[in-house]
C-alpha cells in the first residue's frame, strides 16, 4: 500500500483522538490582556492540517499572537447558501497543581483526553478537523459550502477573533446564512429509553461592569461616615445576595416542554427546585436560564491597613435574558443605589432564534442515526460565545458540537473547571453525527 493510499484509509475518527490531545498541548490560555501565550501556533497548526487535504487557509492576525484560521470548502451547490462551522482555539487559564493529569498534557485516562479545553472546546476543534480531511481525503464534496473558522478570544469577549473577523473581513462569510458553534448538542439521559440532546438555540446578553464608590480618604483610627469600601460592600452584598424575578423566554419555555414530556410531569417555572434537582450538572446551566444575573467576582480598594482609600471598586458578572436588557439595567441600578457609579468593562446582545428549519432536521437525523433514543431539543445557553459576533452578519446560529456522554459525567461543571476531559467515544460519535449532518444539512 503506497503512503496517499495509507492516508487515505485514515478516517475521522481514527484521528479526531490525536487531534484532540496535539491541540490541547498547544497553550492557548487567554488572560484578556495579552499576557498570555496567544493562539498564533494554534492557528498554524490548523492551517497545516487543512493545507494537507487541499484547502487554502488564510491565518488573519488582530494582534500579535492573536489569530485565527479560515477557510472555505467548495460545496456541490454553490448557488446554495453556505454554512458556518466555528469554534475557538483560546482557553481559559488552568492551574497544575489543582489538577490530575497536567491541563496542557492532553493525557488519555479512564476512557477520557484531559486537559484545558478538552470540551471548551477543543473538542469540537477537532471534531470538525477530523471529518473536514476525511471528507476532503476521501473526495467527498459537502451539499453546500463551508466556511470554517478557527479563532482568537472568544473567552475575552471575542474582540481579537471573531469580532475583528466580521469587522474588517465580512467577506469571508459572503453567502453565509447559518452558523453551527459551541456549547449544544451534548447528551442528557433521561432513562434507557430517551436521550435528550441539547441545542442551543438561545444566549443570555452580557454587561461585565466595574463599580465604583468614592468617599472620603482618611485615617483608619477616625471615625468616618464616608468610608468608599463600606458603601461599596453593602452595595456588592444586595447585589450578591438579590433573587432575580423569574422571566421566561420562548426557548425556555420550549425546553421545559420538551422536558415535561420527558419526565412525565408538568413543570412549574416558578417552582423549579424539584426539577432542577433531576438534571444532576446541567441543572447550573438550566437554572440561571430562568432570571437575570449579576454575580460579583472582583473587589479591590486601599493600599495601607491604617488609611480608608478614598475610592473602592469592584467588578460583576451580569447576564441578561432576551428581550430583558433594559430591565436588568434598571433593576441594577435600583439595587446599587445612587452612590455607585456603574460602566461596561465588556457587553454584548442576548440571542434568540427559532427551533425549526432544515438545520435543525439535520440535527435531529443525523443524532437519531447515531444514537436511536436520541431526542433533539433547544436550550439557552447561561453564557455567551462568538454566534454574538456572527449575528450581527444576519447569520442565524446554533449551538451543535455534538457528544454522547455518560450519565455521571458532569460535563456543565466542567466549563473552566479543575480535571476538564472528553470522553474518547463521545469525540468518535461527534464525527459521525458532524458527518451526517453536513450530508442532511
Amino acid at each position: 500500500m503506497s503512503e496517499t493510499d495509507t492516508a487515505r484509509s485514515v478516517t475521522g475518527e481514527d484521528e479526531v483522538v490525536d487531534l484532540c490531545r496535539e491541540l490541547i498541548r498547544i497553550d492557548t490560555s487567554n488572560y484578556g490582556d495579552h499576557s498570555g501565550p496567544g493562539e498564533r501556533k494554534a492557528a498554524e497548526y490548523v492551517a497545516e492540517k487543512l493545507a494537507e487535504v487541499g484547502l487554502e487557509p488564510r491565518i488573519f492576525e488582530s494582534h500579535p499572537g492573536r489569530a485565527s484560521t479560515v477557510a472555505r470548502i467548495e460545496g456541490e451547490d454553490p448557488s446554495r447558501p453556505a454554512l458556518l462551522i466555528h469554534g475557538h482555539t483560546d482557553v481559559v487559564p488552568a492551574n497544575a497543581d489543582d489538577w490530575t493529569h497536567h491541563p496542557f498534557s492532553g493525557e488519555i485516562a479512564d476512557g477520557c483526553v484531559w486537559g484545558r479545553g478538552a470540551v471548551d472546546m477543543k473538542d469540537m476543534d477537532a471534531m470538525t478537523l477530523a471529518v473536514v480531511r476525511d471528507r476532503l481525503r476521501s473526495g467527498r464534496k459537502p451539499p453546500r459550502d463551508i466556511v470554517l473558522a478557527f479563532l482568537a478570544d472568544e473567552e475575552a469577549g471575542g474582540t481579537y477573533g471573531a469580532k475583528h473577523l466580521v469587522r474588517e473581513h465580512p467577506e469571508l462569510f459572503e453567502g453565509v446564512t447559518e452558523a453551527i458553534g459551541e456549547v449544544g448538542g451534548f447528551s442528557f439521559t433521561v432513562n434507557e429509553k430517551l436521550r435528550l440532546y441539547l441545542v442551543e438555540t438561545a444566549e443570555k446578553g452580557m454587561h461585565w461592569m466595574r463599580l465604583t464608590v468614592d468617599g472620603t480618604a482618611g485615617h483608619g483610627s477616625m471615625t468616618n461616615d464616608d468610608n468608599a469600601i463600606t458603601e461599596l460592600c453593602e452595595a456588592v452584598a444586595r447585589l450578591g445576595r438579590h433573587k432575580w424575578p423569574v422571566r421566561v423566554t420562548k426557548t425556555v419555555r420550549a425546553f421545559l416542554d420538551e422536558l415535561s414530556d420527558a419526565l412525565g410531569t408538568e413543570l412549574d417555572p416558578e417552582n423549579m427546585e424539584e426539577t432542577l434537582a433531576k438534571l444532576g450538572g446541567i441543572a447550573r446551566m438550566i437554572g440561571t436560564t430562568l432570571r437575570n444575573s449579576a454575580a460579583p467576582t472582583m473587589l479591590g480598594a486601599g493600599y495601607k491597613v491604617n488609611v480608608i482609600p478614598g475610592q473602592a471598586t469592584a467588578h460583576v458578572d451580569g447576564r441578561f435574558l432576551p428581550g430583558y436588557e433594559e430591565e436588568f439595567l434598571a433593576d441594577l441600578d435600583r439595587i446599587l443605589g445612587p452612590r455607585v457609579k456603574r460602566e461596561d468593562v465588556h457587553a454584548d446582545k442576548a440571542l434568540e432564534t427559532d427551533f425549526d428549519g432544515r438545520l435543525v432536521d439535520a440535527m435531529q437525523s443525523a443524532l437519531s442515526a447515531e444514537d436511536p433514543i436520541a431526542r433533539a431539543v433547544p436550550y439557552m445557553l447561561s453564557g455567551g460565545t462568538d454566534a454574538k459576533s456572527f449575528d450581527d452578519l444576519g447569520i442565524r446560529c446554533f449551538g451543535f458540537a455534538p457528544l454522547k456522554l455518560p450519565p455521571e459525567l458532569d460535563f456543565a461543571g466542567m466549563f473552566h473547571g479543575v480535571d476538564e476531559r472528553v470522553p474518547v467515544d463521545g469525540l468518535k460519535f461527534g464525527v459521525r453525527v458532524l458527518d451526517r449532518f453536513l450530508d442532511a444539512s
